[in-house]
Order: C-alpha cells, then structure tokens, then sequence
C-alpha cells in the first residue's frame, strides 16, 4: 500500500518561537487500500485549500501518476527541484532536504512515503526524509 503525506509546520514555518524552542510539525498521511484510490488528489486538494488561506506551501516530491485532474492541483504550488546525485556511476533524484530546510514553507507535500532512496541519497527510505523535516 502507497502512502502520501504532508507535513505542516504551524506558525512561522520551522522558526525558533520566543523562547527559541523550534516548532513541532504536524504529520497528515493521506491512506488507501491501493494504488489509484485518490491519495495524493487528496492531498493535493487539501493543499489548495490551504494555500487559498494563504499557508506557504511547496512540493517536495509528488506524483501525479499520469493523471491529468491530479496534475492540475498543482498548479499555484511551488514545486521544489529534485536533488540530483551520481552514485556509483549512475544518476539518482531524491528529495532536496536541505532546500526544503532552508526555505521552511509551513506545508511540505511528499508522496510516496514508503520510497526506498536511491543509494548515497542521505537517508535510507523516504519516511526517514519526512521525519528530519
């Protein structure tokens, strides 16, 4: 089963509050009992919603799977490059973490939580991305 995800930092993305504590995320997983179900037109649509409020939002890794309604959702949303590593010769894209950390939007898109990285990404399996952020 395929899982995607949000997670949305409250307040000022992941800035220090007034006692220089960082803010704790919130984590919102999108489920269904298979591929093709509407997780991630799921979540891209909470996502709109959010961004018609005015939340920060941006895209770290999604998939439209083909889907041109799904695709569609995107639009508005900031989509954050992939970053791009050699491993052994071969070529390799996996989240930009550190983009992502710099840049603090308040909502970060990922699908595809259980993503095992390619090899030399920075960590093992997607949801470990997820946890960092």
């Amino acid at each position: 089963m395929a899982e995607t995800t949000y997670a949305e930092i409250k307040g000022e993305g992941a800035a220090a509050t007034d006692n220089d504590q960082p803010t704790q995320g919130k984590l919102t997983i999108f489920l269904g009992a298979a591929p093709g179900v509407g997780k991630t037109y799921a979540m891209l649509t909470q996502a709109q919603l959010r961004l018609a409020e005015g939340v920060p939002v941006a895209a770290g890794w999604v998939d439209a799977h083909g889907q041109p309604e799904t695709a569609a959702l995107l639009e508005g949303i900031p989509v954050i490059p992939l970053r791009a590593f050699t491993y052994r010769g071969k070529k390799f894209t996996e989240i930009d973490i550190q983009t992502l950390l710099e840049q603090k939007p308040s909502l970060i898109l990922i699908d595809e939580l259980s993503h095992a990285n390619a090899p030399g990404a920075r960590h093992k399996r997607r949801f470990q991305d997820v946890q960092e952020l």
